[in-house]
């Protein structure tokens, strides 16, 4: 049995190196026809990081030929299959440019687009993939309403687009929490101006009053008045439209204390102005 396995272990070694000998030989001296072949063949059998090498050979010498639609649409997917998601939207792209009337074309406009997906980073890097991928999901969902893969990306674009609200939420959290309050509250206001029915809307009223509250509460006097009154007016604007919310016994206990904070402050100011 034992001589029986290492038999089989030469044989499969041999055909792997023979098979290995012939590939880097018809890469580097072969023929173009004989690239092209490989590179299909390669591309078959799901061998795609070799399949690349050899499709890159032929591109140019295959310019102009009917092959190249072909060539394009497997090395873009070839790009994908190994998860070289910037090469393959740039191929994909090209593709659907070079081939408008191509059977492939809406394939390609969905790869393209999940290229981009798939290169988006977590949210708080750089979203300049994202971006480019809701532009792409966006063009992909108009020019086919009828496709098999609209679901698909319906959901991939949702995705995207709540990571977008979620940053811009969490840089507005963030100057909350590092007490920069009047930053806050513009961040908070822009963010429920941009991003209408948001997921994260009642978080961001209820971050705009907190910090409301804490400009007001922490004012010098000459500016507390104004400053509590507006926490006031947030206050009542939270009540309104979270009239259910969890959070909502916290922000009238809050309420509350800004009106005894303001009676003392119209108190403290009065007898000021008296001297």
């Amino acid at each position: 049995m034992q001589k029986m396995k290492k038999i089989v272990f030469i044989l499969v070694l041999a055909l792997l190196l023979g098979s290995c000998a012939e590939y880097h030989k018809v890469l580097n001296k072969g023929k173009n026809t004989e690239k092209y072949q490989m590179a299909v063949d390669m591309y078959e059998k799901k061998d795609y990081k070799r399949a690349i090498a050899l499709f890159e050979k032929v591109m140019g010498p295959y310019a102009n030929k009917p092959q190249m639609e072909r060539i394009q649409f497997m090395v873009s997917d070839c790009y994908f299959q190994t998860e070289n998601y910037t090469m393959a939207s740039y191929y994909f792209t090209k593709f659907m440019t070079n081939y408008p009337e191509s059977s492939k074309v809406q394939e390609a406009a969905y790869f393209s687009a999940k290229s981009y997906y798939l290169a988006s980073p977590k949210y708080s890097r750089d979203q300049e993939d994202t971006y480019k991928a809701l532009t792409a999901y966006q063009n992909f969902i108009d020019k086919y309403p009828k496709s098999e893969l609209l679901e698909e990306a319906n959901k991939d674009y949702a995705e995207l687009n709540r990571k977008l609200q979620f940053k811009d939420f969490e840089v507005a959290r963030l100057y909350y929490h590092r007490e920069k309050y009047n930053s806050a509250i513009k961040a908070f206001e822009t963010f429920n101006e941009d991003h209408l029915g948001s997921e994260f809307k009642e978080e961001a009223y209820y971050y705009t009053f907190k910090s409301t509250y804490e400009l007001g509460m922490r004012s010098v006097l000459s500016k507390k008045e104004e400053r509590i009154s507006d926490a006031l007016l947030s206050h009542k604007k939270f009540q309104k439209t979270f009239p259910e919310s969890e959070k909502l016994k916290e922000v009238d206990a809050l309420g509350l204390k800004l009106q005894e904070e303001l009676v003392k402050t119209k108190e403290l100011l009065a007898t000021i102005s008296q001297k």
